[in-house]
């Protein structure tokens, strides 16, 4: 259980980062939910934790590529929570395209967004965890960062770029109690995958089909109670990678 610890998520408010934060809120755990646009959405995330598992739980509206924003919000978070012990960076965007014909906006947006942000949450929240003596951070990767797809290669690069921030923040924080941990999803059912149900790779799924936002949600969850783990890729993908 989670009682007494504050989670802070960011892509909180639809899909996996929804999932996340109702499932850690249903282990006791107080949510700091961070979103970059939708706030009804966001808020909805909130009462829903409030009022079905009694946890306190608040939005907060930051573009993680940006350093100076994470940092006021994780200040905030603070002030309003007293600290951070658990950090699940799940904030992501596509912009797909063949590199033949990318263009370097698309390239580089991914990369801060989906990369950037998390080392800038990570960066911003180490304090707290080294003053508290232990925290846990999970990073939201990809089956794409690790086996790659044509069509994808700045989303590729972002998630394989979050795996070796993982391992390295991993080695980097082992000796103050912090954990880090990534988990590379599959083709899981969302928002962000409505044209892939009837593509040729949702097809080669061994467990023949994609996973749900909840079944995402229960590898963090675990993750972010395993004293004993820490630089692990955690695979959510229905064997897809193996």
């Amino acid at each position: 259980m989670l009682n007494g610890k504050i989670a802070l998520v960011t892509g909180g408010s639809r899909g996996i980062g929804k999932a996340v934060a109702e499932k850690l809120a249903s282990l006791g755990a107080d949510v700091a939910l961070v979103y970059a646009g939708n706030r009804d959405a966001a808020e909805a995330v909130c009462r829903t934790c409030a009022e079905t598992y009694g946890v306190r739980a608040r939005a907060y509206c930051c573009d993680v590529a940006d350093f100076t924003q994470v940092k006021q919000t994780v200040t905030q978070v603070k002030a309003d929570f007293g600290t951070v012990n658990i950090l699940v960076n799940n904030a992501g965007i596509t912009r797909d395209g063949l590199v033949a014909t990318m263009q370097e906006r698309d390239f580089d947006d991914v990369i801060a967004v989906n990369l950037k942000g998390a080392f800038n949450m990570i960066r911003h929240c180490t304090g707290l965890f080294i003053r508290n003596r232990g925290g846990s951070i999970v990073n939201i990767s990809s089956v794409t960062g690790v086996m790659g797809n044509a069509g994808q290669a700045n989303y590729a690069a972002s998630k394989a770029g979050v795996i070796g921030l993982t391992k390295s923040v991993a080695r980097e924080l082992a000796a103050r109690g912090v954990t880090c941990n990534a988990v590379a999803p599959g083709f899981i059912d969302t928002d962000m995958t409505k044209t892939l149900h009837d593509s040729p790779l949702a097809a080669t799924i061994p467990l023949g089909r994609m996973g749900t936002p909840e079944e995402v949600a229960e590898a963090v969850a675990f993750l972010a109670q395993a004293g004993y783990i820490t630089g692990a890729v955690l695979h959510v993908d229905g064997g897809i990678a193996m």
